[in-house]
């Protein structure tokens, strides 16, 4: 199945886009059993897609490397 990434509606921005345009962040989308990322900078680029139980420990580990 092929799933259509381009549809604006499937993505959302990050919480965390940060102040002014808020074009500084990533961009999530939910597909099914799937969650897709992506720079919203660069839209037709590289897509990162997890699948659904990794999302959650995937953004922990990101946090905790922020520490």
């Amino acid at each position: 199945m092929r799933h259509t990434m381009t549809t604006p509606d499937n993505w959302r921005k990050s919480s965390y886009s940060g102040g002014g345009e808020g074009n500084a962040c990533v961009e999530v989308a939910h597909l099914h059993a799937h969650i897709a990322i992506r720079d919203s900078k660069a839209p037709a680029r590289a897509t990162l897609t997890v699948p659904n139980g990794i999302f959650s420990p995937f953004i922990e580990a990101l946090k905790a490397e922020e520490l």
